[in-house]
């Protein structure tokens, strides 16, 4: 039946593999607009013009939608880390200055991906999504070890003050996604690099003996 015969107007079609992509940005539409937790998977399938058994074709359920959405934002994520820190040149910590501004571009541009990737844990149980995560935190933990050797600090501080940089981004990533830095007088890539140097050199002088 041809959609000119078709009484109840021309349906959407989906080849495979297209209606699993056309899922995921609803999802990250949804997730943008009303939280991780905030749709279910027949509101994606609705918004996409499906029926509500069709996402089951490419979902075992909502959660293993969240876990490929949140794979595939921590995929691009590393790879907008990795981009800025450009091999740590001219130096590591102009070259993690501008991964600070990097984290915090990426949330604003993907309020929808950042939220599923850092709304519930759970979304990163999957061997791919938790492995994606990695890669991309672990460029902060190289970047924080570059730096820590850039002053003559030994490395072996490196994961703890990348888990500091990392609490701090994400804190301010969360305010302005939040709206509460939404005034023209808050300079949320100043707060970011501010921050961000405090916390540096307190890890260095603390490694350096000079605390």
């Amino acid at each position: 039946m041809t959609d000119r015969n078709n009484f109840c107007g021309p349906r959407r079609g989906y080849h495979h593999g297209r209606l699993k992509d056309a899922l995921l940005e609803a999802a990250r539409s949804l997730v943008a607009e009303r939280g991780p937790a905030g749709f279910t998977l027949t509101e994606a399938a609705k918004r996409v013009g499906v029926t509500a058994a069709a996402p089951y074709r490419h979902f075992a359920d909502r959660n293993e939608l969240m876990s490929e959405l949140a794979r595939r934002g921590f995929e691009t994520f590393g790879q907008k880390l990795e981009q800025a820190w450009d091999n740590g040149q001219p130096d590591a910590t102009s070259a993690m200055r501008r991964m600070g501004e990097a984290y915090l571009q990426f949330a604003q541009a993907e309020p929808g991906l950042y939220s599923a990737m850092f709304g519930n844990v759970q979304a990163l149980h999957t061997p791919t999504s938790g492995a994606a995560a990695d890669r991309a935190l672990a460029m902060i933990h190289h970047a924080c070890a570059a730096v820590l050797r850039q002053y003559g600090a030994p490395d072996t501080g490196a994961r703890d003050l990348a888990l500091q940089v990392w609490a701090y981004s994400h804190g301010v990533a969360q305010l302005v996604l939040s709206g509460h830095f939404a005034s023209a007088e808050t300079n949320a890539q100043g707060l970011m690099r501010s921050g961000a140097s405090n916390i540096v050199e307190m890890a260095v002088r603390k490694a350096v003996g000079q605390s």
